[in-house]
């Protein structure tokens, strides 16, 4: 469990200006029990100023009442709010280094059996670059003659959920062709 900024300085702001139990505070704050009591009694940390955890958006009011109101329950850090949550960006893909060299074969089946799937969705799936797969795709590739077409989902570089939800989204984006099925009639 994180914990907050200033955990003792913390401790003491609860302690002055809530109603919460000394376990929530030592819990909350990562200390032993008996500091908080010691900091209670001042007898440990004399003179320290508190450090105000809704101000800096650690707590909430809702949920130091909601704590108050229940000696048992716990009290829960408010994540922190950045660029990214608020965006809703992905982080990228890392690949570990012993199954980089499987990234060309899982390409090279992508390829030959999902055809329809764009370079960008081979990219986020896989976590490639354009180049790499136009090198495969155009049989460039430096280790064109060892490339063995493998699942990605066997080599463990996706999950079989992200490479459905890939593939219908690529049907999805893709006209429907049919495929005629007249017979010229000739004599």
């Amino acid at each position: 469990m994180a914990t907050p900024l200033m955990p003792k300085a913390t401790a003491v702001w609860l302690i002055e200006n809530t109603g919460l139990t000394f376990d929530q505070i030592a819990e909350f704050c990562a200390i032993h029990p008996l500091e908080v009591q010691a900091v209670a009694d001042g007898e440990s940390s004399i003179g320290m100023v508190g450090f105000n955890p809704i101000t800096s958006r650690q707590l909430t009011i809702e949920e130091i009442q909601r704590c108050e109101a229940d000696p048992t329950a716990h009290l829960h850090l408010t994540p922190p709010i950045t660029a990214d949550s608020l965006l809703g960006k992905k982080k990228t893909r890392y690949t570990p280094v012993a199954k980089r060299q499987d990234r060309p074969d899982a390409i090279a089946w992508l390829l030959k059996f999902h055809p329809n799937l764009t370079d960008t969705q081979i990219c986020r799936l896989l976590g490639t670059t354009k180049p790499m797969i136009k090198s495969i795709r155009t049989r460039t590739h430096w280790n064109t003659s060892n490339i063995k077409p493998r699942s990605p989902v066997q080599l463990g570089l996706c999950t079989q959920s992200e490479l459905d939800a890939a593939i219908d989204t690529s049907h999805k984006e893709s006209p429907t062709e049919g495929i005629s099925t007249s017979i010229s009639e000739g004599a």
